[in-house]
């Protein structure tokens, strides 16, 4: 199944849009997000094949869908780490934060050491709304996620990629190419370039949101949150 793609100036819109005339408040969106992503990890990762899930969160909602995702994590039997080295000051993500805490789900300040002992990544730094250079301290932070051996499943987009244009040539990122990647709401125009398996997650949009946005809803599954899909690069949605 191939699904049309939105660019980032339509999916910064399609979200205004949602959170106006739909009616969604910007914490039902990253829950629904956050519980997308927690179940294309279960896909990916049974509890058989190993508990330990690293989240790297950025400052912006890509993180506050990690955190989202570690909570829910945590209760189907995961143990998840989060890597959270700018935490946000906004009153959400404060709540998301303190949400994982109060399960004790354990916070580390060092990456690399806890790279060392997991059995799946989600790269949940930076989101559709990326762009520039990728600033302190996450270089260090892509380059060990582009060297691991260790799956990784990115949210949105891997981290350090161009939501347009796709893997940098050069920089941290250079190379980088998780195993795995989840669209939120609809894919973006990236995946022309990703080579791995892909997801769809955000079981949300109204027919007539998808009709004016040009975009595609998955048939997901039963009580799924996410679909496994392919992706044609060249049939991006119009405004």
């Amino acid at each position: 199944m191939a699904l049309r793609t939105i660019s980032a100036k339509s999916a910064a819109a399609l979200d205004q849009e949602l959170m106006s005339t739909g009616a969604f408040s910007i914490d039902q969106l990253m829950e629904l997000a956050g519980l997308s992503v927690s179940q294309a990890l279960f896909k990916l990762q049974p509890l058989s094949k190993g508990k330990r899930v690293l989240v790297a969160c950025g400052p912006g909602n890509n993180g506050g869908d990690g955190l989202v995702a570690a909570r829910h994590l945590f209760h189907y039997g995961y143990q998840p780490t989060i890597y959270y080295p700018k935490q946000s000051k906004n009153e959400l993500y404060q709540r998301l934060s303190t949400q994982v805490r109060d399960l004790k789900i354990p916070f580390t300040e060092d990456f690399h050491q806890a790279l060392s002992s997991t059995d799946h990544i989600i790269d949940a730094i930076f989101g559709f709304s990326f762009s520039g250079e990728v600033r302190e301290p996450f270089p260090s932070v892509i380059e060990a996620l582009r060297d691991t051996k260790i799956p990784i499943l990115a949210v949105d987009a891997p981290s350090s990629w161009n939501i347009e244009s796709g893997p940098p040539s050069s920089g941290p990122g250079a190379g980088f190419m998780p195993e795995a990647l989840i669209s939120l709401t609809a894919p973006k125009p990236l995946v022309k370039w990703f080579k791995g398996r892909h997801f769809v997650g955000g079981r949300f949009l109204s027919p007539a949101i998808a009709d004016k946005y040009g975009l595609d809803v998955p048939k997901y599954e039963g009580l799924d949150q996410v679909l496994e899909v392919g992706v044609e690069g060249d049939g991006e949605g119009k405004l």
